[in-house]
């Protein structure tokens, strides 16, 4: 459970009484998630996320993530919106934490994606790519290419005790991106972290997205690739080309690419895969004592990483000139 930061039924009470929604009924936490703490509250005016932010984020960045959200919901995207307190604020503290409380969308997360759905996911993709090309605020990838070696450092000492010979294939690799990441791509608000448990469907309908807290500016492809990497792989490991091809094609029809982001995709799902290994290495190798989080297993992506490397063009991702 993502649940790092307990919180006083009493604190909570007097956080909620901020809000004009009632007194508040239950809470508890929120299972998916390893960043931040999450809580589903229950207050007499219905149901609300609350999120503790964590770890990673910095408090300068919440600005950025709350405005987005309003931004994205002014052009059609359906996201959740940041509650405003009765004082005009949409950020408090709760447990020596910065917080917001934010409205709950109807939907399941998808565990087994089908077809049908990652056509879904592509195109509302798109849309939000479209969507925030007029947000008038930029935030810098924290987790871009430039970030991966200061995780590495953080990990090498240790990455062997994973997986044999893993802190040398992961210096090979980042020697590799760092010298061949691709520059100049059409670039603006992505989401970077858009899993399945961030997509919620009603059926095979789409209802929404969530979780906005990596939401930054850099190359719209690669966050296309980010969602290949979480949604394309069979649970045995398996690339799965015609639910990439749903969802590139899906995307394509609503944003085309450039023949530079076409060249790209390759050496883009190489990097996407590199960091989510990364950040899961380095979280598998520092739980916090006590927190009652699951980490996700970072083997997941390097096995990932070990298929694009075999890519040569994105027709190895089922996408056709």
């Amino acid at each position: 459970m993502a649940v790092y930061t307990e919180v006083a039924d009493e604190d909570l009470a007097a956080f909620v009484a901020r809000y004009g929604i009632g007194r508040l009924l239950s809470y508890k936490g929120i299972a998916e998630g390893v960043e931040n703490s999450n809580f589903l509250v229950h207050t007499e005016a219905g149901h609300f996320i609350l999120t503790l932010y964590e770890k990673r984020v910095n408090p300068a960045d919440l600005p950025f993530f709350i405005g987005l959200m309003q931004h994205l919901a002014e052009k059609g995207i359906n996201c959740p919106q940041p509650l405003e307190a009765e004082d005009g604020s949409m950020l408090g503290t709760l447990a020596g934490r910065p917080a917001a409380m934010v409205t709950f969308l109807d939907g399941m997360w998808v565990r087994r994606p089908r077809l049908e759905h990652c056509a879904a996911l592509g195109q509302a993709l798109a849309e939000l790519h479209l969507a925030g090309r007029d947000f008038g605020m930029t935030r810098k990838n924290a987790l871009d290419v430039s970030g991966w070696r200061p995780l590495y450092a953080g990990c090498e000492a240790e990455a062997d005790t994973v997986v044999p010979g893993l802190s040398t294939e992961l210096a090979q690799e980042l020697t590799f991106l760092e010298a061949n990441w691709p520059k100049g791509l059409p670039g603006g608000v992505i989401h970077a972290d858009l899993f399945p448990d961030n997509v919620f469907f009603l059926g095979t309908e789409l209802s929404g997205l969530i979780d906005f807290y990596f939401a930054c500016t850099d190359a719209l492809a690669y966050d296309v690739v980010i969602c290949i990497n979480a949604w394309c792989f069979e649970a045995d490991g398996a690339f799965n080309v015609t639910k990439a091809r749903a969802l590139l094609n899906a995307y394509r029809k609503v944003r085309p690419f450039t023949e530079a982001e076409f060249a790209a995709l390759p050496v883009l799902a190489r990097g996407a895969a590199l960091r989510f290994l990364l950040t899961r290495l380095y979280d598998w190798l520092r739980v916090p004592p006590g927190a009652l989080v699951t980490p996700k297993d970072p083997t997941e992506y390097l096995k990932k990483l070990r298929f694009h490397r075999s890519a040569t063009s994105a027709r190895d991702y089922g996408l056709d000139g």
